[in-house]
């Protein structure tokens, strides 16, 4: 219970963080086929159009595993208060979304990147909040 109370906002944030990835990761290996013919439209006219297959599977291995190593982290919080873990995950989703909000702003979708920063603030206070 003391772990709890000493880290509640890391523990609130890598639920965010887990939350975020894991779905998005998922939902990219689910609808693969989906999620890929629409990235194809959104970067046609970019000089991502040929790597788009490429570029989405980063991006999901990407998403992966910043939220495996947060669920893990969440998990290292609890039982022994250490966070490297949590901290390598909070990491990955930083760089995962500055990756998306690159290829928002590449593909001129001004307000899809407004979108992504909402969710890198966030996370760049979860890094902060995990520097030792």
């Amino acid at each position: 219970m003391e772990n709890i109370t000493q880290h509640i906002s890391e523990l609130l944030l890598l639920l965010f963080v887990i939350i975020t990835f894991l779905q998005s990761g998922i939902d990219k290996m689910i609808d693969w086929k989906g999620n890929l013919d629409w990235l194809k439209g959104h970067f046609s006219k970019t000089p991502f159009k040929n790597m788009v297959p490429v570029l989405l599977f980063t991006v999901l291995v990407m998403e992966v595993m910043a939220g495996v190593l947060s669920t893990i982290g969440f998990v290292q919080i609890l039982l022994q208060g250490e966070s490297s873990f949590a901290f390598a995950g909070s990491v990955l989703a930083c760089i995962s979304l500055l990756m998306l909000l690159f290829g928002q702003r590449i593909a001129k979708d001004y307000v899809g990147a407004k979108t992504i920063v909402i969710y890198l603030i966030p996370a760049v206070f979860l890094v902060f909040l995990l520097q030792n």
